[in-house]
């Protein structure tokens, strides 16, 4: 497969493409998102709202590809390239190719940013960090009283489910809102057992707790904040039935507090919300810890502080875009 060319670039020469390819040669900078399996990503609208607000002549574009090299070789030699989200199946795989990590990117292993910087002979430099963790956590601490945030320091927190976001959601608890025990529900042991091992072999594994029955959730106290990182998917085995249960449970139980549900697409309605909503927990919408972590995003890249970002603007674009029938 030959390489992308500059000026010509933002969608992968694969039959997957969900558009053709734009010329860049209008444009002052750009950015994308390297990924397989985007093209419902709201994060175009985020990142370029953004940029009209600032009268910046920027652009964030989708390049969709199972091809790494591909994306390496746009970081590398675009001389308009200025950063870029990384998603599936490239968050783990990128590490190996970066030059840098942020404690942030190197403690969870795994990075969804690139960002630029130089080296003393000026040689450029791909940085990978993580904000998905600092969605997670602005997303819950903007959306929660001072009080109820303090409440949650030195208390269980509880991740449903298993996956990349998972560790994540491990490293904002604990480093972030202060959680003591966390507790994680999931279908498949194994997937726990996974992240249990490499938050520990980071140094922030302590208090991890797999909850494997109702009967075990029955005793515990109660979590003052849940992060759902789990499809909207009904439970069909076994497995996936106890797993709900042991969040009935939890939710269940006298203390309340914050959960946030990742999943918004298709729908943000999904079963975990409803049954949060029906036990009396505040629930907060993934699509905030999509905001925040691109926020976090355009920050490093612009080198900008957050209070120079147009934040009121970018909600509307995106509340405007999800309210759409398609998503």
């Amino acid at each position: 497969m030959s390489q992308p060319q500059p000026h010509d670039i933002a969608s992968a020469k694969e039959q997957s493409s969900p558009t053709p390819a734009p010329s860049i040669a209008h444009l002052e900078k750009v950015s994308f998102l390297f990924g397989y399996g985007i093209a419902h990503s709201l994060s175009p609208h985020l990142h370029n709202t953004l940029y009209s607000a600032l009268k910046l002549n920027y652009q964030y574009l989708l390049y969709e590809t199972r091809n790494l090299e591909e994306c390496l070789h746009i970081a590398r030699t675009e001389p308009k390239f200025y950063g870029a989200a990384v998603t599936m199946p490239f968050k783990v795989a990128v590490i190996p190719h970066l030059d840098v990590l942020t404690p942030e990117g190197e403690a969870i292993g795994a990075i969804n940013t690139i960002f630029l910087r130089s080296s003393p002979d000026g040689r450029r430099l791909l940085c990978g960090t993580n904000t998905d963790c600092i969605g997670i956590r602005e997303a819950i601490l903007q959306n929660v009283s001072k009080g109820d945030a303090k409440n949650m320091e030195g208390k269980p927190g509880m991740i449903i489910g298993g996956g990349g976001t998972s560790r994540a959601a491990v490293y904002a608890l604990k480093h972030f809102l202060g959680c003591s025990d966390i507790y994680l529900v999931n279908r498949d042991k194994y997937e726990v057992d996974q992240v249990i091992a490499e938050c520990s072999s980071k140094g922030f594994g302590d208090g991890l707790k797999y909850i494997s029955s109702v009967a075990e959730a029955e005793k515990l106290e109660g979590p003052k904040v849940i992060v759902s990182a789990i499809p909207d998917f009904a439970p069909k085995s076994e497995t996936e039935w106890t797993t709900r249960k042991i969040i009935e449970t939890i939710l269940g139980k006298k203390e309340k507090g914050a959960i946030l549900e990742m999943c918004y697409h298709p729908s943000p309605n999904t079963a975990i919300d409803a049954l949060a909503r029906t036990a009396g927990w505040k629930v907060i919408g993934g699509v905030e810890a999509m905001i925040w972590q691109g926020l976090e995003q355009d920050k490093i890249w612009l080198r900008r502080k957050m209070s120079t970002l147009p934040v009121e603007q970018v909600k509307e674009a995106i509340a405007a875009e999800v309210s759409k029938p398609h998503l």
